[in-house]
């Protein structure tokens, strides 16, 4: 099943830059080839992601996300100590 997915940092903050987007991205390919979910495109911008990914319907997309979002949430927090200062949770509930 393809599924586009798009989702924002906390108040739509423009912290998704340079080395931050870069690691991002590591981990959203690292989290969607540990559930066997194939990336066709992904897009990481300074205030979103776009995901367009494929992905077994019995797994379900919404475990895929939020696997996605809580490892790349707790990594980059982890790497980056700015975006504990600024954010008081990386992604937005939605």
């Amino acid at each position: 099943m393809l599924a586009p997915i798009m989702w924002c940092p906390k108040y739509r903050r423009k912290v998704l830059v340079e080395a931050v987007a870069e690691r991002l991205e590591q981990i959203i390919r690292e989290v969607c080839q540990e559930y066997q979910a194939e990336v066709l495109n992904l897009e990481v911008m300074p205030d979103h992601v776009h995901l367009l990914v494929g992905c077994d319907p019995h797994f379900g997309i919404h475990r895929l996300v939020k696997s996605i979002k809580g490892a790349s949430s707790h990594q980059l927090r982890l790497e980056f100590p700015h975006l504990k200062r600024k954010l008081p949770s990386l992604w937005t509930n939605s």
